[in-house]
């Protein structure tokens, strides 16, 4: 996938996206706001999925939320005996560091990943991972690190330990891993954005992964800054990227529509969003325990076109958004940091309720940093990225 820069198609991609928003009969958050929704509905929608993170089974969930959706965040593991099942790797707490209000290993890149971008003393430019890596590396061996640490994590950490040039490192999981909530505020234009999103997930290599980190980031890059609606931006990025991220892209588009269609089944089913993810991908082998349907797992053919339906489906509603998101359970944490980065601009950050904005605990750390980032000047020109 080209990241230059090409003008004149951006200007149509912007154009029409903001024409579209400007046909929707609603008070648009401020671009500030959205900036800002973006990477806080990021955080409050992976935090609702601590408390079911890889479990993957959809009716023990809501029974263990006493058959309603959830509430409020939760610890891990909370009310399904302090342990979830991840299909293939087994029944675990995979946060135990992490308490109720706190981030999965999604949410807590995203937050590194801000701390980086505010310390830099400028927006724009690029993200260097010669300052980044070592940040990482101090905070992965802190106590304030206390979520899961995924096998991509593992073994790029083992790889710069070795010596491994930093160009080299990472390994081949096709599990999309996006980190890139902050960028929407700290560039001045979609590819820097997006080529900024691709570096911050530098422990993967696979190009299924790094496209949809980049697909999400351009989305929310347009909704945040440009002002269109999900839809709209959600259009012009398949088209603008094309190949396989459209066929993912149109995957979970055809759902939703089925999904809302009241003369279709699905629409009726009381499960509807763990059938229509689940319905959406092959069956997969992952050579551990058991074989699972990728849709709700980590894979970004699952992933992508799964949160693309969450997001369509409850566009008008980011807290219904999140929190269906959550009680499908799987790998909802890595939808997400998707989702919430997009609805979350869509609805400015005045769109989080305020129950969830105070019992993140992150929240006031974070609300400093991105202060900081956007009080930043832009870095000077120097030449096309």
């Amino acid at each position: 996938f080209c990241l230059c820069t090409h003008t004149h198609m951006r200007m149509i991609v912007a154009v029409a996206c903001v024409a579209t928003a400007g046909a929707v009969d609603r008070e648009q958050p401020s671009k500030e706001s959205r900036m800002r929704g973006a990477f806080f509905g990021s955080l409050v929608a992976d935090a609702l999925c601590l408390g079911s993170h890889y479990e993957y089974d959809a009716p023990t969930i809501k029974a263990a939320y006493g058959g309603k959706l959830i509430e409020t965040y939760m610890a891990p593991g909370e009310k399904m005996g302090g342990t979830t099942h991840g299909v293939g790797w087994g029944r675990r707490n995979y946060h135990p560091g992490q308490r109720k209000g706190d981030q999965t290993d999604y949410g807590e890149y995203n937050i590194l990943m801000l701390e980086h971008l505010a310390s830099r003393g400028e927006r724009g430019g690029q993200v260097d991972l010669k300052s980044l890596i070592p940040a990482w590396q101090r905070r992965l061996k802190s106590p304030s690190w206390g979520a899961w640490r995924c096998s991509q994590t593992k073994q790029t950490l083992q790889q710069v330990e070795s010596g491994m040039t930093y160009s080299s490192l990472g390994g081949m999981s096709n599990a999309m891993a996006m980190r890139s909530a902050a960028a929407v505020a700290a560039f001045e234009d979609e590819d820097g954005a997006a080529k900024a999103a691709r570096v911050m997930m530098f422990t993967h290599r696979n190009e299924e992964a790094l496209a949809g980190g980049e697909f999400f980031t351009r989305v929310a890059f347009k909704v945040a800054v440009d002002g269109a609606t999900p839809r709209a931006a959600i259009d012009a990025t398949a088209s603008q990227m094309g190949g396989w991220i459209q066929k993912q892209v149109e995957k979970g588009v055809r759902k939703f529509e089925e999904a809302t269609d009241p003369l279709r089944p699905l629409s009726k089913e009381e499960f509807a969003d763990d059938l229509a993810m689940t319905s959406m991908a092959r069956l997969w082998d992952v050579g551990k325990t058991e074989p699972i349907k990728v849709g709700k797992a980590s894979p970004t053919e699952g992933t992508l076109p799964s949160s693309v339906y969450i997001i369509l489906k409850y566009v008008d509603d980011f807290a219904a958004a999140a929190k269906a998101n959550a009680m499908v359970g799987g790998d909802n944490a890595s939808r997400g940091v998707a989702i919430g980065m997009v609805l979350g601009a869509y609805h400015g950050v005045e769109g989080i309720p305020k129950p969830l904005q105070d019992g993140l605990n992150a929240w006031g750390k974070c609300d400093e940093l991105l202060t900081r980032l956007l009080e930043l000047d832009a870095a000077p020109l120097k030449g096309e990225l």
